[in-house]
């Protein structure tokens, strides 16, 4: 393993040291990037940090830090485990369209090793930006000023004036070029030049040659605003997953902080909205022609003044609701939180459903029974799924039809 590759799981503490591979230096800009975002990434400790229910990757300074899923309390070094949960954060992050790699598929996830689920984003983007070249960069007219030994396009009086008072030969002129240095490619110039300070050496050379066929594209500072500018049509569609990578890439990178000289790039997702996508999308994939399901996206509705509630999942089978709500924790019992309970008995009253789940990842545990609310004859229950089967990830068909069983 990489000397500086670590891997931890969510809730864990990492504690720096002077002779470990987290050093204080990548702390300090963590601690930073932290407090920029409201500390909602990590709790800081006593010389370390401790990871909440954010997974993903730190990169800082030369340090990989993977930050894994875990369902129970067992925490231990072993790269098999540490390897399993890496493949069902990836598997995860392919169902719900965050990870967009063609040819990415459980038998070659074991085949090919990335260092990191970041790795698995470089490598994508080069080779999106590869696929681009062979097939010929777009070329698009853009206005450009400059002196001109012959009038070209509109003279500019004032600035040629100013530009060509001894030089009367001259013309300074705005006029149209049509060549590839334009927002598309600025955009992509600007992430391939970020990643040259955290690719690992088997990338270095494939993205130095990248950079090479972009040295005559003008290097400008990208901000989320440029990305609303971009519309992608039928003309630029083969840039889709090239921009959206280099979104992720510009959008998360935070170049020194102030603190020392570390460069910090991070991918980080919340691991109960990540839950929540996952199980709507392996249900949405395998639901029978009776069922139409919807998102929380689709849910949300007043019921008191400006105020709105939306479950997760509403189901709806034969012309019957049921409602899932997804809590990425361990349950050590079967009984649920009386915030949960009201909340479900809230949701079926809304909704007109008589049958709500409480839907965990399993560690140990066994479904409960449906319990009925003392009210419109309205019931909740546990229920307990498996994502991993002996140490391989479950099939997501398999899984749906066992949530499906659920409400009968």
């Amino acid at each position: 393993m990489n000397k500086k590759y670590k891997q931890v799981f969510e809730y864990q503490n990492l504690r720096y040291s002077d002779t470990g591979v987290f050093r204080k230096s990548h702390f300090d800009a963590i601690v930073k990037f932290n407090e920029l975002h409201k500390n909602k990434y990590f709790t800081i400790i006593h010389n370390g940090v401790k990871f909440s229910n954010y997974v993903g990757v730190i990169q800082v300074g030369g340090l990989t830090i993977e930050i894994l899923p875990k369902v129970d309390k067992n925490y231990n070094d072993k790269d098999s485990d540490k390897a399993l949960w890496q493949n069902v954060l990836l598997n995860m992050l392919k169902v719900c369209n965050l990870i967009n790699v063609e040819s990415f598929s459980k038998a070659k996830l074991k085949i090919k090793q990335y260092n990191s689920i970041l790795d698995v984003y470089f490598d994508t983007y080069l080779n999106e930006i590869e696929k681009l070249i062979r097939k010929g960069l777009i070329k698009k007219y853009r206005k450009t000023q400059s002196n001109q030994n012959t009038l070209k396009g509109k003279l500019l009086h004032s600035q040629n004036i100013q530009k060509n008072l001894v030089h009367k030969e001259r013309f300074y002129c705005e006029h149209q070029v049509y060549d590839t240095n334009h927002l598309l490619h600025q955009i992509i110039y600007k992430a391939l030049l970020i990643l040259k300070n955290f690719v690992n050496k088997s990338l270095s050379d494939k993205l130095n040659r990248l950079l090479y066929e972009f040295q005559d594209i003008e290097h400008i500072n990208i901000h989320k605003s440029h990305f609303d500018k971009i519309t992608i049509s039928r003309k630029n569609n083969d840039y889709q997953t090239a921009i959206d990578i280099a979104k992720i890439i510009i959008l998360n990178y935070s170049p020194s902080l102030n603190v020392g000289h570390e460069n910090l790039l991070t991918l980080l997702f919340d691991m109960n909205a990540l839950w929540e996508e996952y199980i709507y999308r392996i249900l949405q994939k395998n639901k029978t022609e009776d069922m139409s399901i919807s998102f929380q996206n689709k849910n949300s509705q007043k019921f008191w003044e400006n105020k709105t509630i939306r479950p997760d999942i509403v189901l709806k089978n034969k012309g019957v609701n049921f409602i899932i709500d997804t809590k990425w924790k361990i349950v050590e019992n079967n009984n649920p939180s009386d915030d949960d309970l009201k909340q479900m008995l809230v949701y079926n009253l809304h909704w007109k459903s008589d049958k709500a789940l409480l839907l965990y990842p399993k560690v140990n545990q066994e479904d409960s029974e449906f319990g009925k609310f003392h009210y419109k004859h309205s019931k909740c229950k546990l229920g307990f799924v498996d994502i991993i089967d002996g140490g391989n990830i479950r099939d997501g068909k398999d899984i749906a039809k066992e949530i499906f069983e659920k409400f009968n």
